[in-house]
């Protein structure tokens, strides 16, 4: 497989081992494979490890090869700067490393360089921190043997409830720090009880009207700020504010609102969600109803200033309910419709809620099952290439996971579409809920990644997808 890619390389760039270049034994093995088949991306797919062990290999054979190849080492093995497409990120990280360490080679021992490339290579010891994820930075690989296999990003938190008192921020912080979170979003809640009611779950008060409110974006951005040093660690965690205020029914506040964050926190607010397009589960609070399709012709202005600050957004658009399994889906589809140049992140698994729970697949499906879910959300995946798709809640563990038939079919989705899926927790921090209970809602939302490819759960757990969806300059280390 490393030959093979050596030889693959060569024929979609410049030759990473020209037979102009190097040795005779050298020449012959890559003459040897010269009738092998063509690029394609399957063969890329190799592991991580098979990467590092390559980087080694390399620096290895270049210390034992002839001259002429140490000095046409940019040739020899950059060919042109870029890795080329279909190369897994983590593969890409290698071969970074190995480009700089080759092109160094002329002015270090080679052993230097082969030390250097098996540290890189050699599984990350103690707690992860954000060294561990800065561009450019080789201290090792992640070592899924050995790890809880937890997502290091809590792309979906709640920092305050409701109603009634959160977490405190620096408590809250403390708890992310003992749970291995080094990146997450710290989303509001867009409606808030009344002022004189002692609920802080809305499903505990039915009856008792939410209103929309910005109150809670604004309370977050001042904990941030209040607890900066705090989060100036290694630990961090990186935090993420999100615009969680928008009422989807009447989008001319939105963007003089947004407006208001930015001068109030200027450029602190870098995500959008969660958007309630549909909720069931708030229809009891007078909130939550499907926003009309005619009003979403009118999201145009805000949706455009998310785009030119390259924001993404967050929707909680349930997909139906046991009765009517796909009867909201025409929603997400019309907002996938109108607004296809924006980062938009379809949240809960594609719209799953406590009123629709797919079944196992059977002969005889109704009213849906597992495999059709997995299928609508395959669908949208390859029809609208800017399309997230969120894993947060536990629901998901309880209702899917623990199923073996069910879990089956996701973890086949996550691998066919690793660079499209972002972790989460969907936790709500109040005051009344012990730090226990955040470390097991992380680890049930979590479960799946065991599963997974490497390189879905680099992608996903590790956080290259949500590092690209949100620009970020961090990168995944590779996966051992």
């Amino acid at each position: 497989r490393l030959k093979r890619f050596l030889h693959e390389q060569g024929r979609a760039r410049a030759p990473l081992l020209s037979p102009s270049h190097c040795t005779d034994r050298t020449r012959g093995q890559v003459q040897r494979t010269a009738s092998w088949m063509p690029m394609s991306k399957w063969a890329l797919r190799f592991s991580s490890r098979a990467v590092a062990f390559l980087s080694v290999l390399a620096a290895v054979a270049l210390s034992e090869s002839a001259p002429t190849c140490s000095s046409n080492l940019a040739g020899c093995v950059a060919g042109s700067h870029s890795v080329p497409a279909g190369l897994p990120d983590d593969s890409s990280a290698a071969l970074g490393l190995l480009q700089r360490g080759l092109s160094a080679q002329r002015a270090a021992p080679a052993s230097a360089l082969a030390t250097e490339l098996a540290q890189a290579a050699s599984p990350i010891q103690g707690q992860l921190t954000l060294e561990h994820f800065r561009k450019g930075s080789q201290r090792g690989c992640y070592d899924r043997a050995t790890r809880n296999q937890w997502a290091v990003v809590d792309a979906h938190l709640h920092i305050r409830p409701f109603g009634g008192l959160p977490v405190p921020f620096d408590e809250l912080t403390q708890w992310l720090h003992r749970a291995g979170i080094l990146f997450y979003n710290a989303c509001g809640i867009g409606q808030r009880l009344p002022v004189d009611s002692n609920c802080t779950y809305y499903l505990d008060c039915p009856g008792t009207p939410i209103t929309p409110s910005i109150k809670n974006d604004m309370f977050n951005a001042q904990a941030v700020l209040d607890e900066k040093a705090l989060m100036s660690t290694v630990l961090g965690p990186v935090v993420t504010l999100s615009m969680s205020f928008p009422d989807l029914d009447h989008p001319e506040k939105i963007v003089p609102q947004m407006k208001l964050l930015d001068k109030e926190f200027p450029g602190m607010f870098g995500w959008m969600g969660e958007l309630n397009v549909v909720k069931q589960a708030l229809f009891s609070n007078s909130q939550g109803y499907p926003v009309p399709l005619d009003i979403m012709n009118h999201w145009a202005p805000f949706m455009q200033e998310l785009r030119e600050k390259d924001i993404a957004v967050g929707f909680h658009s349930d997909l139906g309910n046991d009765a009517e399994p796909l009867k909201y889906l025409p929603l997400m589809d019309k907002i996938l419709e109108l607004y296809p140049d924006n980062k938009i992140v379809w949240l809960h698994l594609g719209g799953l809620s406590l009123q629709l729970n797919p079944l196992p697949p059977v002969l005889l499906a109704a009213p849906l099952y597992a495999d059709e879910h997995a299928d609508i959300i395959r669908e949208r995946l390859r029809r609208h290439p800017n399309l997230m798709i969120d894993l947060a809640w536990d629901v998901l563990y309880k209702e899917l996971y623990t199923d073996p038939m069910k879990r089956q079919l996701y973890v086949q989705l996550l691998d066919e579409f690793p660079t499209r899926f972002i972790p989460g927790t969907d936790f709500v921090a109040a005051v009344t809920k012990p730090e226990e209970e955040y470390r097991l809602e992380l680890n049930q939302t979590s479960d799946i990644f065991k599963d997974v490819s490497d390189a879905a759960f680099r992608n996903i757990a590790l956080g290259e997808n949500y590092f690209r969806l949100r620009s970020l300059d961090y990168s995944a280390p590779p996966v051992c």
